[in-house]
């Protein structure tokens, strides 16, 4: 007997679910392939090929939702399954509090395939670990350098959304990333720099394009610089931020704030709510006139533009805040409706087919500004230029917050000068965000993704991208932490 299709499949649930009265079912089905290879000290520490498939199933019933999932791919298993979503429907319909009511959204019948130039899990393994191998060499070649690191990584989703709508959906999504991290050593202490390609939706190419061997030279050479640099003095400092860094402080301090579940309470119990609330939207101002953050989950190449979201909703784009005022929200079918939205804005999704789809953050980037980077830098009589990621900590609202960063330099009358260490900056996000007085042009700007977002219980890893250029923030308050070595 010939296995049945992902398509057969899909209408042997949803033809099983229409029977019980239901007014609105989606199956997900999905095959994922993962590639990550580490190295360290010239080695190669971990080769790591997962893959992993399954399919999960909503239901809503009589407004409540039901949520089943399963490895197993069969005639026996999808059926079963699929009566357990609406076992669990009905039962939540007995107990809900409110019904859920789903913003409307056109039937879509589409294929959304990732361009790519060089397949990643096509190009032979001994080419990858060559390239890890010879990177660690590059940044271990330098006196002082004591530890080395390099790794890649690539990831394949193929994924079949089908709903009682009619809406059909077949995606083919490939994203990639590589980096590599000197640790250098200077009387007892260390001191790490870090080259990152940013996480984004292309082939091998992203990794040719990047040269690691050409980079690991430079972050060898800042290592070192930065080992033997002077810890920061306490105070008020300008800062220029690069796109890098900055995509971090737009994650946690826009990003997270602007889930519409957390600013209506759905998201209290792990990873907090937020100080975005509803009555703020159109008026509240949380930036200066030069910070414009736009939600844009339709630019090629990024992590959320994967052309519909879990909700079989098409992405879009959308302003969150508009000369410095907080204006939108990231939304999906059925939060939508409770501010008023007659749609979806497209950031529903899920982490895998066993978990059920929630409110993402978007790819939310600070559009450019007209000034140059130096020019940035030139209106700063003292402060700090500060590349890459840190850590941070920021509190459950998402308005008291602490940043480090990867790379400090002093800025002295215009100039940038020697390397810092131990650099903390810290603020309340509406202050710090008005504080901002230049963004760089468009020519600097920069996409760095994450893929590690944590969010749900049981939690989840989202994706999303901010795109940035360098931005200057005036008279924020520095402090020195350990963090920043």
């Amino acid at each position: 007997m010939n296995t049945p299709t992902w398509d057969e499949f899909a209408e042997l649930a949803l033809k099983r679910i229409a029977r019980s009265g239901a007014e609105y079912a989606d199956i997900r089905i999905q095959d994922s392939s993962t590639e990550h290879i580490e190295g360290e000290d010239r080695r190669i520490a971990s080769i790591r090929d997962l893959h992993d498939q399954g399919f999960g199933v909503r239901v809503l019933y009589h407004g409540a939702w039901g949520f089943a999932a399963s490895s197993i791919l069969s005639l026996e298993e999808v059926p079963r399954v699929a009566d357990l979503a609406v076992e669990i429907a009905k039962g939540s319909a007995s107990v809900a509090l409110e019904k859920v009511r789903l913003a409307p959204e056109p039937v879509h019948r589409d294929r959304v395939v990732t361009p790519y130039r060089l397949d990643p899990f096509s190009v032979p393994l001994e080419k990858k670990t060559d390239l890890l191998l010879n990177t660690m060499e590059v940044l271990q070649r330098q006196s002082g350098i004591a530890r080395s690191s390099a790794s890649l990584w690539a990831r394949r989703d193929r994924k079949l959304f089908v709903s009682t709508e009619g809406t059909h959906l077949e995606f083919d999504l490939l994203a990639g990333q590589g980096d590599c991290t000197a640790t250098a050593l200077h009387e007892g202490r260390f001191a790490s720099r870090s080259f990152n390609t940013p996480h984004l939706r292309k082939g091998f190419e992203l990794i040719e394009e990047a040269d690691l061997h050409r980079e690991a030279s430079r972050v060898a050479d800042q290592a070192i610089e930065k080992v033997k640099a002077p810890a920061v003095d306490t105070g008020q400092y300008d800062l220029v931020l690069d796109p890098e860094h900055l995509s971090l402080t737009i994650h946690e301090s826009c990003g997270h704030p602007s889930e519409l579940d957390r600013a209506l309470g759905y998201e209290a119990n792990y990873a907090g709510t937020s100080f975005l609330t509803t009555e703020k939207r159109g008026n509240f101002r949380y930036g200066s006139r030069h910070v414009n953050l736009v939600a844009d989950n339709t630019e090629p190449e990024t992590l959320a533009a994967t052309g519909y979201d879990d909700d079989g909703v098409a992405c879009q784009r959308w302003d969150i805040i508009r000369h410095g005022i907080f204006v939108g929200y990231c939304t999906n079918r059925e939060v939508a409706p409770k501010i008023g939205e007659s749609r979806s804005c497209g950031s529903n999704r899920a982490d895998g087919w066993g978990n059920v789809p929630i409110v993402r953050i978007a790819n939310i980037g600070l559009e450019p500004g007209e000034a140059t980077r130096d020019q940035l830098i030139a209106d700063v009589k003292r402060g700090i230029y500060i590349e890459g990621h840190g850590s941070y900590s920021i509190d459950q609202r998402r308005y008291n917050f602490q940043f480090g960063g990867d790379a400090f330099w002093l800025i002295e009358n215009g100039r940038r000068t020697h390397m810092l260490r131990e650099v903390i900056y810290h603020g309340i996000t509406p202050e710090f965000w008005n504080s901002c007085d230049g963004v760089a042009d468009r020519s600097f700007r920069r996409r760095y993704g994450f893929i590690t977002c944590g969010k749900g219980q049981p939690g989840q890893s989202g994706w999303m991208t901010h795109a940035a250029a360098p931005a200057r923030f005036r008279q924020v308050q520095v402090i020195r932490g350990e963090e920043g070595s």
